[in-house]
């Protein structure tokens, strides 16, 4: 799966970037569709807010994941609070996102005139793609239960055949022992039992809850084919607007790596090397997005009507990611399904939902210029 999110995001990028350099500037009889001629591209500052996004998304990926692994910690304590609190910050973030960010935007440009008429003739494209990568979120995860519950049933019963095996051969040796203790001087005390008595297949269930990981790695798909069009766009934006769009996108690459982060946390994966993949794929993405907006800033025009398009769909299918993960794999497994939570005292309740409302408010009034 998380192969399957790297490759979907490397040919992404690759075809985005082809598609956008060999796309020729021609006038567009709409001046809206013009493109805008930035007069002052002040190279060395995009180049730094490249890597001052980079920075920013980092610290946020990966502070929760470190708080998480440097030392065990006690239900209660200080770090498990902090934790807890970055968790459903981060589910009011990742709402936020969706509904403020991407589906507005989706709309807005569904709604431009720069595209055709065919695509003007129909006012719910944004929705009809976010509802199509719901379902379609529903079915893949619904496909990789299924081949986790048949493998783990394969394994089970390879385990109890093996097991029964044993049995029996220990059985037979027991019974050769005996006669041979019988017609032998050796004491029959001195001959040790090796029967080891345990289950194989509880092992199987000890890597942690499937739909924890399957919903992580498809929260990730969603964040990261959005962080590329940030990426372009922060790139590609004039002079007067860039400083306040980079300030935004700071907090919001910040917002958005906790929020991941914290669900990286809850896969309960054992050691670093996949929780690192996921954190850096995520870190590096906007400035790639970034970067191809660099090199492609002479002749990108964001107006034209495939840029207004391709950005259009990504956004609403990213919406679509973000809003099943947040309602099914966050919110209800979290809160409504979660025993533990519905029994913990109201203290705990009331801040934790405190953090996601404060989450979803901050990413919300981001929205503002972002």
């Amino acid at each position: 799966m998380l192969r399957l999110l790297l490759i979907s995001c490397i040919l992404f990028t690759c075809a985005l970037a082809q598609e956008v350099a060999t796309e020729t500037v021609v006038a567009e009889e709409n001046e809206e569709c013009a493109a805008e001629t930035i007069t002052d591209y002040n190279m060395s500052l995009r180049v730094g807010a490249l890597f001052i996004i980079l920075v920013t998304s980092a610290l946020g990926v990966f502070t929760p994941i470190i708080m998480h692994r440097i030392s065990p910690y006690d239900k209660g304590s200080y770090r498990e609070w902090l934790l807890t609190m970055g968790k459903f910050f981060g589910t009011g973030v990742i709402l936020a996102t969706a509904f403020v960010h991407m589906l507005p935007e989706a709309l807005e440009n569904f709604d431009s005139p720069c595209l055709s008429e065919g695509w003007k003739s129909y006012g719910s494209f944004a929705g009809v793609f976010c509802m199509l990568s719901s379902f379609a979120l529903q079915l893949l995860e619904l496909a990789a239960l299924s081949n986790i519950e048949r493998i783990r049933a394969r394994k089970l019963a390879e385990n109890q055949c093996n097991d029964i095996e044993k049995l029996g051969y220990k059985t037979k040796s027991s019974s050769s022992s005996e006669s041979t203790a019988r017609n032998s001087p050796v004491d029959p005390r001195l001959v040790v039992d090796d029967h080891e008595g345990h289950v194989h297949s509880a092992g199987l269930f000890e890597e942690g809850d499937p739909l924890k990981h399957i919903g992580t790695l498809i929260l990730e798909l969603g964040i990261v084919m959005h962080s590329i069009i940030v990426g372009i766009t922060l790139s590609n934006t004039g002079t007067d607007e860039f400083i306040t769009l980079l300030i935004a996108l700071v907090f919001h690459q910040f917002f958005e790596g906790v929020a991941l982060g914290t669900r990286i946390n809850d896969m309960n994966i054992a050691g670093w090397r996949r929780p690192a993949l996921m954190g850096t794929l995520f870190m590096i993405m906007t400035p790639i997005g970034c970067a191809i907006g660099i090199g492609i800033h002479s002749s990108f025009n964001p107006n034209s009507s495939s840029s207004v398009l391709a950005s259009a769909i990504l956004d609403s299918l990213s919406a679509g990611i973000l809003l099943y993960n947040a309602y099914i794999s966050l919110m209800s497994q979290d809160i409504n399904q979660n025993v533990e939570f519905r029994q913990s005292p109201f203290t705990r309740k009331f801040i934790c939902f405190m953090s996601m409302y404060c989450g979803a408010g901050l990413m919300a009034l981001l929205g503002k210029w972002a």
